[in-house]
């Protein structure tokens, strides 16, 4: 329980944080989400830092990312990345290092789209025009599904997990753990958008559509990011957050579940 505390001391400042930039929108959401994408890059990086990842480019190709989203919309986002690749191109040309200029690149852009494109579809998310605020609560609700699947994943694989989820990626992780949060991150999402907004009410199926593109994504999310972590060798992204290990750590989920929620949105016509 003490580990439980711990975890809740550093993550309520977060969330608020997080909360703040969801009703705020506009460039508070945009800056939020690039000074996230930019801490988990360089977490990142350091993970993959035997591939020489190109740091300058791999940092203004994700600013730009979130930013060109924010702005233009998700059809300007490869300009950044294009605009990325030429100027990792050209660090790794004259760049003086023991690395295959294929995965100097590789690793680089990777790095970009996996964390640029799952944080700048959070803006996007918010960004969406209406009907009413359907942006905004679109958005609270994924972070209410990710972050209490989470919880409900933790408390319940710590007291009544037994069957081991993935051993050789995520060790921790329980059968009885993704269950739990399956369910309650599910309800969750759809309790949070069901019937929103109040002048154009989302439909019952619709909202059951969501809740499940959300809950079924960030396990996703989260197993992902514990393969590389796996595949280098370290337990976590980062120290930055005490607890919760680095940012990278706890973004993880959500980088899949609102991408995954953006495009639902789309599909259901509410994009």
């Amino acid at each position: 329980m003490k580990s439980l505390a711990g975890r809740v001391a550093v993550a309520l400042p977060l969330v608020v944080a997080a909360v703040y930039a969801a009703y705020a929108g506009g460039w508070v959401m945009a800056i939020g989400a690039a000074v996230a994408a930019v801490l988990a890059l360089h977490e990142f990086y350091v993970m993959a830092r035997d591939l020489r990842p190109l740091i300058p480019a791999g940092f203004a190709g994700v600013v730009l990312l979130v930013v060109a989203i924010h702005k233009g919309g998700v059809e300007w986002s490869p300009a950044p990345l294009v605009g990325c690749l030429a100027v990792a191109f050209w660090l790794s040309a004259v760049a003086d290092v023991r690395q295959r200029s294929t995965v100097q690149l590789a690793v680089t852009l990777f790095g970009v789209v996996w964390i640029g494109y799952g944080l700048g579809f959070l803006v996007a998310i918010r960004d969406i025009p209406g009907p009413g605020n359907w942006g905004r609560d679109l958005l609270i609700g994924v972070f209410l599904g990710v972050w209490i699947s989470d919880s409900a994943a933790y408390v319940v694989g710590r007291m009544f997990g037994r069957r081991r989820l993935a051993s050789m990626i995520s060790p921790n992780k329980t059968v009885e753990g993704l269950v739990a949060g399956l369910v309650f991150g599910f309800a969750a999402v759809f309790f949070t958008v069901y019937h929103q907004p109040t002048d154009a009410p989302l439909s019952p199926v619709h909202a059951i559509e969501l809740a499940l593109a959300v809950t079924l994504a960030a396990p996703i999310g989260d197993l992902f990011e514990s393969y590389l972590k796996r595949d280098v060798g370290v337990k976590d992204a980062g120290s930055l957050l005490g607890e919760h290990g680095g940012v990278l750590d706890r973004i993880d989920a959500l980088l899949f579940a609102g991408t995954a929620a953006y495009f639902v949105s789309l599909a259901i016509g509410r994009g």
